[in-house]
């Protein structure tokens, strides 16, 4: 029981931290952003191809700093 204890508390840590962050999938790599409000949604985000320039319209994407992300991954 000692045990399950401590792996729902280390899951529940892990859930803590992912949600805190939006994961970016760009056309060669992954990026990490960090959120202004801890939040379920935009949490996995597509911005293969033609899917970024829907991101410039999800103002909570704008306040955290996804111009800079994709304009770095644009060089």
């Amino acid at each position: 029981m000692k045990n399950f204890a401590i792996l729902i508390i280390i899951l529940g840590a892990i859930a803590y931290g992912i949600l805190n962050y939006h994961f970016i999938l760009l056309d060669k790599n992954i990026k990490a952003l960090k959120k202004t409000n801890m939040t379920i949604e935009y949490t996995f985000l597509d911005a293969r191809g033609a899917g970024k320039a829907k991101l410039f319209l999800i103002p909570p994407l704008l306040k955290a700093g996804i111009k800079d992300i994709l304009r770095k991954a644009g060089e």
